[in-house]
């Protein structure tokens, strides 16, 4: 039977160039220079571009370090503000808009209010809209509120909020990472005792072995995309296991190469392995099992440093080939081929993203992945270690201050002497324990600074009828987005417009994947009715909280701010005087270059999990496109795949079986809904594997968490597609 030829895959190139000179040129180049040249970490994500070195230059002082995503990012802050007419346009009508339609609208530049039971929104003034906030936190009992924020805010501003949060009386503070990464900070630490990487960027220069597993940084973190080229210029290897092979990591035309560039590419991936959605534990069992069938584990390290191992060495003989090779779709002799590879590596990183959490097992697939790190002893020197691939510039930052719903017990204690204050004991709702006590009603208020949390969450449906049972709601943000509109007819809404980073009055500090600290200078005049979320979280706590021991006006001043996390947050002792210093850092503490782990006995734990029950038929998973960051469109076409946000990507023999042709309309349909208007297109996927758009394929997925991590299954939602009549 003839199969459609697929199409070259490349990432990358002309076009992002072409794209790139396309989005300055309408921005200004001017406008453009100068918000890429600022001494400001970059919007988009983690990977640690800007600060004090320079707006595109990373923090392991390359130049120039620039990718679309920082460009995208960029050009939505220096739109100009969205004209009073558009805003007073009903819900309905703005309803009609898309993510995309929304997010060019313009900046938010002026406070907008929506009345419970009317239809749109009016243009109010500041002391009106903080006054109002106040008066419905005050009429709120606070286990029924819920605060948020994205990982975009700063560390000031995400310390004053969930110090506000707890001085009103809750610890219902979350972040994005519950709906990311949440899984990898459990997993990371039952295993070696610390959440977050353990290797810096310069240990991208000194590798010879990279494994990238559930990533697509090609379209997510482009710029790691150039320290893989660097391992494979170095000689060294780079596999990559993803259910999809993706245009980018197979061949990458880096833009800042002329060679690369008319070459039409320089190879990524040195091995490619592509395993059926949802079998990743599986996966990471069988390389585990040639490692150790080929005696290749690093006994000394084993005995020095870790703890566990017989029983690993126990659970893995008793997994059988047999069941590797039908649980992943993978034969012995592929998983043993990256085995040798791993092993024969001297210095090897293995980074992962959200392929890897999104699952009911993630915290399981993490706690794998340090096992296979483990065992070969490839952590705790130059070189070697665990990068998980976090998305939102700051969202490690976020949570190293304090915004989740519990913090470390020495943390509490540090911060109620410091301040000295008392803080409530009651255990907070994590992000899906918020949504879903707003389901039942249970949610009487709610803050969400920054992000989308709307279009975040699974199962369209029951998030919308969640934000609508929500009485008030108040947002902080720079651009409307879908949240905005969608959920609030018969409920209060107030909108507030904030400084984008570069615009802030004070400079404030984010932290990379890396754990490194930056300072961004900010300091660009925009809009001159914005103000920074520091600013507004503190003029709502005067009001709301007017006899609190917290001088919260001298909180407005962010070296105050950064002067309390300093006594407060161990390991960010560094912070109290960098605006002064200028001298940015790694945070104290975290695991580098030495074998020391932070578990009770100072060793490494080896986990032993289960298999997962095994899910037949077709499994979704849901992806982001090159031209969007988390749920931000910038792009309604996905360059790199050749993808609308609407089409539905399967295997080629999968769409045969269902007598399905390449550009058909489809229904795909899950046990929580059904999303129309899609057609099926033939990509290189595993078998009995779906891929779609995320947000748009929200409406599928559902709302069951992992247990251990409470954060959500987007990856493998069991569905059915078929033609649409």
């Amino acid at each position: 039977m003839n199969r459609p030829t697929p199409k070259p895959v490349v990432g990358g190139g002309a076009k992002k160039v072409l794209y790139a000179l396309k989005t300055a040129t309408r921005i200004g180049l001017d406008n453009t220079a100068k918000a890429l040249t600022a001494k400001n970490a970059c919007k988009a994500c983690a990977l640690g571009m800007g600060g004090q070195k320079g707006g595109m230059t990373n923090e392991a002082g390359e130049f120039p370090s620039v990718c679309n995503k920082s460009i995208q990012a960029q050009s939505t802050d220096i739109q100009p503000g969205i004209p009073p007419e558009v805003i007073d346009h009903s819900l309905s009508d703005l309803r009609e808009l898309d993510g995309h339609e929304l997010e060019h609208l313009g900046r938010l530049a002026f406070p907008i209010y929506k009345a419970a039971g009317s239809d749109r929104y009016v243009p109010v003034d500041w002391d009106f809209a903080l006054d109002l906030a106040a008066q419905r936190f005050a009429a709120t009992k606070p286990e029924r509120s819920f605060f948020y924020s994205s990982g975009r805010s700063s560390n000031e501003a995400g310390f004053v909020l969930q110090l506000l949060a707890r001085l009103y009386g809750t610890n219902n503070v979350n972040n994005c990472s519950y709906y990311c990464h949440q899984a990898t900070g459990v997993g990371l630490d039952n295993t070696i005792g610390t959440g977050t990487a353990t290797v810096e960027m310069e240990d991208l220069d000194r590798c010879d072995f990279i494994l990238v597993i559930g990533a697509n940084p090609s379209s997510n973190h482009p710029r790691f995309i150039h320290k893989l080229k660097g391992v494979r210029d170095r000689g060294g290897e780079v596999v990559v296991i993803n259910p999809a092979k993706e245009p980018g990591l197979v061949r990458f035309a880096l833009p800042k190469s002329v060679k690369s560039m008319v070459s039409g590419g320089d190879w990524i991936a040195s091995d490619y392995l592509q395993p059926r959605i949802g079998s990743d534990l599986a996966v990471v069992k069988g390389l585990i099992k040639a490692v150790l069938e080929n005696g290749a584990q690093d006994d000394d390290f084993i005995t020095d440093h870790t703890e566990g191992f017989a029983a690993l060495r126990a659970d893995i003989a008793a997994t059988a080939w047999a069941e590797i090779e039908a649980r992943t779709g993978l034969t012995q002799a592929d998983i043993e081929r990256v085995a040798g590879i791993y092993s024969r590596a001297k210095s090897a990183v293995i980074a992962w993203g959200m392929g890897i959490t999104h699952h009911l097992n993630g915290v399981d697939n993490v706690e794998y992945i340090a096992n296979l790190c483990l065992v070969r002893g490839q952590i705790g020197r130059p070189g070697a270690g665990l990068l998980p691939l976090r998305g939102h510039s700051n969202v490690q930052g976020i949570g190293t201050i304090g915004v989740k719903p519990v913090l470390a017990a020495e943390v509490m204690a540090r911060m109620e002497e410091t301040l000295g204050v008392a803080l409530p004991r009651e255990k907070g709702l994590d992000t899906m324990r918020g949504v879903e006590a707003a389901h039942r009603g249970e949610i009487d208020t709610a803050l969400i600074m920054g992000g989308n949390l709307y279009e975040a969450n699974p199962n369209s449906a029951f998030a919308e009828a969640a934000f609508a049972r929500i009485g008030f709601k108040l947002f902080l943000t720079t651009t409307l987005n879908r949240g905005h509109v969608h959920g609030h007819d018969n409920s209060e809404a107030l909108i507030l417009p904030v400084t984008a980073r570069d615009e802030e009055w004070q400079p404030t500090t984010q932290e990379s994947m890396f754990n490194f600290v930056r300072l961004s200078d900010g300091g660009i005049c925009r809009l001159k009715s914005v103000r920074p979320e520091t600013e507004i979280l503190c003029e709502l706590a005067r009001r709301l909280l007017p006899d609190s021991p917290v001088d919260f006006e001298a909180f407005k001043q962010h070296r105050t701010i950064r002067e309390a996390i300093a006594r407060i947050v161990p390991g960010l002792e560094d912070l109290a005087d960098i605006d002064i210093a200028k001298r940015e850092f790694h945070i104290r503490g975290r695991i580098l270059h030495a074998p020391e782990f932070k578990t009770k006995s100072g060793r490494a734990h080896f986990i032993v999990r289960d298999l997962p029950p095994v899910k037949g038929g077709l499994l979704l998973t849901t992806v982001r496109s090159e031209g969007q960051f988390n749920s931000i469109i910038y792009e309604r076409t996905d360059s790199y795949r050749g993808m609308d946000r609407l089409d539905v990507m399967m295997n080629a023999e999968d769409m045969a079986g269902l007598g399905l042709r390449d550009g058909d309309a489809v229904v795909v349909e899950s046990e929580h809904g059904l999303m129309n208007g899609a057609r099926v297109r033939v990509f290189d996927l595993a078998r009995g594997s779906v891929m779609a758009y995320y947000p748009e394929a929200n409406v599928l997925t559902g709302t069951a968490v992992d247990p251990r991590s409470r954060t959500p299954s987007f990856k493998a939602t069991p569905v059915q597609v078929r033609k649409n009549a």
